[in-house]
């Protein structure tokens, strides 16, 4: 065989050959033997990991390079310590397992198997549960990692939106699909996905006020990724908003509650369905395995300044006139208008409220949040809501 041909030969089966297929988990198996539990991954390569433990609640995190991951049947059946189990993406290029843990729990060991008898690449962790004051005796300690190390995270939110000058020509309005990535949100019957859900709107009320051509739009998250809360807050202030809408789809112990709520901040919740709401919702970060507790609790501060008074006073017009709007084509909840310490929602200068659009453990509700036809009435009612809004501002500020 001549070389022109052999290096003919080489550049097909190149060309054949996926240039850049990112690792992918095939399998996941939890088991546990005595006091021992063992979560194992099967993977198509070796790739670099990190682990570490949470408190608080106490957490078990796996963080790997950006991965393929299995569908819904392959989550494995949970035994020993472990309570839960949820992945997804983190930030960008780094994927994460979060393990939610029934008790203290401390890493025994973390380790790669090399492939072997037929047996792919397998990524396995071993847990111990052990006393609250043992696991709080050896903290601080560097994570598990592997000897070649992950690469370092880039900075989501400069990949998100981009410092800019908000042009006064439109006004901005941020729109945040709630929850993403490791963090589903609210799950409902058939495995309907709270994240999911909340990016469909968002983008359907993007679509309607960009044909408008009235505003600025930008979205927190434009697929399926992980954000932390105040991140959320810091894109809408570096894009210079004009307005922040969060949204989120609701779930309840109880079958029979329905209806679309709007939430704004405050130091004190309305009620206790609005601080059950805002501990649920604020704990995002924990369920994708954050840190929270170094969050300073800011909300009294913030509601003393007096231009984040400004801010509280434009939020709850906002949110009285999208009640109005949504009122006219949907079901709203009894005492529709709440408020509590939403993180979300805690931005001194951008009016923000929290729209939840219904609730996914009502079964004909989440049909009809699933449904095209219900989406569009929601969207165009938060497009004349937006735009009652604006024409108010300019109201006021002529008078």
């Amino acid at each position: 065989m001549t070389r022109a041909l052999l290096l003919a030969l080489l550049l097909c089966l190149t060309a054949l050959r996926p240039l850049s297929a990112a690792p992918s988990i095939t399998g996941a198996r939890l088991g546990s033997h005595e006091a021992t539990t063992r979560f194992v991954l099967e993977l198509t390569e070796d790739v670099p990991y990190r682990v570490f433990t949470l408190a608080d609640p106490f957490r078990v995190v796996i963080d790997l390079p950006k991965i393929t991951w299995p569908d819904a049947g392959t989550v494995p059946q949970l035994t020993g310590v472990v309570e839960a189990l949820r992945f997804g993406s983190f930030e960008p290029g780094t994927s994460r397992v979060v393990l939610d843990v029934a008790q203290p729990t401390a890493i025994e060991g973390v380790f790669m198997l090399a492939p072997q008898a037929g047996k792919p690449q397998r990524f396995v962790l071993d847990l111990k549960p052990v006393s609250r004051a043992a696991y709080f005796a050896q903290r601080p300690r560097e994570p598990f990692a592997s000897a070649t190390p992950m690469a370092p995270p880039q900075p989501a939110i400069a990949t998100l939106v981009p410092p800019r000058k908000p042009s006064r020509t439109k006004p901005v309005v941020v729109i945040d699909a709630g929850h993403g990535g490791v963090d589903p949100g609210a799950i409902g019957p058939g495995g309907a996905k709270e994240k999911e859900m909340t990016l469909a709107y968002a983008k359907a009320l993007q679509a309607a006020l960009q044909a408008e051509g009235t505003y600025h739009v930008v979205l927190t998250r434009e697929d399926d990724r992980f954000i932390q809360l105040r991140d959320r807050i810091k894109i809408a202030e570096r894009a210079g908003a004009d307005l922040l809408i969060s949204l989120h789809i609701n779930t309840h112990r109880s079958h029979t509650v329905r209806g679309a709520s709007v939430y704004t901040v405050s130091e004190k919740a309305s009620d206790r369905e609005a601080a059950r709401l805002a501990a649920a919702e604020n704990a995002a970060d924990e369920a994708a395995g954050v840190n929270f507790t170094s969050y300073p609790d800011d909300v009294k501060d913030i509601l003393r300044d007096l231009t984040a008074r400004e801010t509280k006073n434009l939020s709850n017009q906002l949110a009285e006139t999208l009640i109005a709007e949504v009122g006219k084509n949907a079901i709203l909840l009894p005492n529709t208008h709440r408020f509590a310490g939403f993180v979300v929602l805690k931005s001194l200068t951008v009016p923000s409220i929290l729209f939840e659009i219904g609730y996914l453990s009502h079964p004909e509700e989440a049909r009809a949040l699933n449904s095209k036809t219900h989406r569009d009435k929601v969207v165009a009612a938060m497009q004349r809501a937006i735009d009652r809004y604006f024409a108010w501002q300019q109201t006021v500020s002529r008078s």
